[in-house]
């Protein structure tokens, strides 16, 4: 039996719907049940926060799939994903679960900001668990652009750290393809799995594709990480907050997320999706509002 946490994500929605196509057993955890009926699987309500309700989540799991929420800003040295996901990992230990395969970032690191750091934290845990483990570290997603949160100019425009770096986005469908392959293995999967999409994308080419997507030109606005700092700040995002991912974006300019890897077709036997076949995918109406 799997049960997958984060089931109602960008990742988890997928991965559901490819578990029911192979069809093996597994429940979701979810905290809002009328949001975990709309799954059409089997689920249960359960909370990080609650380390209760995950261990009663887990009985008769034997594989589970760590999937939770990303950085929040914080008034605390350290993100509350760290202490959820380092409870979850023990309790699914004490529960006899067998395997485990968690999602990460890629470049996850010591001392890095936000989630960077705080996936390092978890993965180290994880790693010393007695327990088999495999973990995802995916480049940016593709559904980033589907909430225009932070990432687009009051104008609509596609807001980025000055610099034309390249970012080989990947579409959250390849990431739950190849977490269902990891999960449903004759053997635990282990070791550590960077995916990427087929190509490394500039913002410039990004905004050429979405504007074809939504019918109307798309601009690309890239801006050094003080203006990018000011810019969030604005759309009320905390000081603090806003210029560790300015610092996180400058890394980016510097091409840390351009690289490509084979991976989702090595784990998969398919080439991941390409941002055209992302876009063509959505339902504009229902996926981008009024965009």
């Amino acid at each position: 039996m799997i049960l997958i946490t984060g089931a109602t994500g960008s990742i988890g929605t997928r991965l559901v719907r490819r578990l029911r196509e192979l069809d093996v057993p597994f429940r979701a955890m979810v905290r809002d049940e009328a949001k975990g009926r709309a799954l059409g699987c089997d689920v249960v309500v359960g909370d990080f926060d609650d380390p209760d309700s995950v261990a009663a989540a887990l009985a008769g799991v034997d594989r589970l799939f760590l999937n939770g929420a990303g950085a929040v800003p914080t008034s605390g040295p350290r993100q509350p994903m760290v202490g959820q996901q380092l409870a979850a990992i023990d309790t699914a230990v004490a529960a006899g679960v067998q395997a485990i395969v968690k999602v990460s970032v890629w470049g996850a690191r010591q001392g890095a900001k936000l989630a960077a750091g705080a996936h390092w934290e978890i993965e180290r845990h994880l790693a010393a668990a007695p327990v088999a483990s495999a973990v995802l570290q995916p480049s940016g997603f593709m559904q980033n652009f589907l909430t225009g949160a932070g990432a687009f100019s009051e104008n609509g425009d596609l807001l980025g750290i000055a610099g034309g770096a390249r970012v080989s986005y990947i579409d959250c469908f390849d990431i739950a393809a190849c977490a269902a392959v990891l999960l449903t293995g004759a053997e635990p999967a282990r070791g550590t799995f960077v995916l990427t999409g087929p190509e490394a994308l500039t913002q410039a080419e990004i905004a050429a594709r979405l504007s074809a997507a939504f019918g109307r030109p798309v601009g690309s606005l890239e801006l050094p990480p003080r203006e990018m700092t000011a810019r969030l700040v604005a759309q009320g995002v905390p000081a603090s907050f806003a210029a560790d991912v300015a610092e996180l974006w400058d890394e980016i300019a510097d091409g840390s997320l351009a690289a490509v890897t084979p991976t989702v077709r090595e784990l998969t036997g398919a080439d991941p999706r390409t941002f055209e076949r992302f876009l063509a995918d959505l339902d504009l109406g229902a996926d981008l509002g009024v965009r």
